[in-house]
C-alpha cells in the first residue's frame, strides 16, 4: 500500500500563488507516475498534472499550463505542484495520486482545497 499526504491548499486572491506537496509513503518502490487532479463543486474530477518518476517526462492540462509546474524530491518522496497567476475558475479540491508501474491510478489522497478569490 502506499499513502498520500497533501498539503498546502488555502485562500488566495486572483493573480497570486499556492504550491502544493504530496508525500508519499508505504510501498513507493512500486510507483511509476504521480500526479495531480481537481475536482470543482458539481463537476467531475479532471487530470491537472504528472510526472513520471525517473525521467524529467512532465504533463499538462491545457487549461494549467505555463502556469502550474509539477515537480519532485525523490529522495523525499514528494511532489509539488507550483500554481502561479492563479484564476478563480481553478477554485477545486486538488488531489494527489499515485500510479504503480503498469496500472492506473490507484493510490489518491484525501484532497486539499484551493480557493481563488476575484
Amino acid at each position: 500500500q502506499v499513502q498520500l499526504v497533501e498539503s498546502g491548499g488555502g485562500l488566495v486572491q486572483a493573480g497570486g500563488s499556492l504550491r502544493l506537496s504530496c508525500a508519499a509513503s508505504g510501498r513507493t518502490g512500486s510507483i511509476s507516475v504521480m500526479g495531480w487532479f481537481r475536482q470543482a463543486p458539481g463537476k467531475e474530477r479532471e487530470f491537472v498534472a504528472r510526472t513520471i518518476w525517473t525521467t524529467e517526462y512532465t504533463a499538462y492540462a491545457d487549461s494549467v499550463k505555463g502556469r502550474f509546474t509539477i515537480s519532485r524530491d525523490n529522495a523525499k518522496m514528494t511532489v509539488y505542484l507550483q500554481m502561479n497567476s492563479l484564476k478563480p475558475e481553478d477554485t477545486a479540491v486538488y488531489y494527489c495520486a499515485a500510479a504503480p508501474t503498469g496500472s492506473s491510478w490507484t493510490y489518491w489522497g484525501q484532497g486539499t482545497q484551493v480557493t481563488v478569490s476575484s
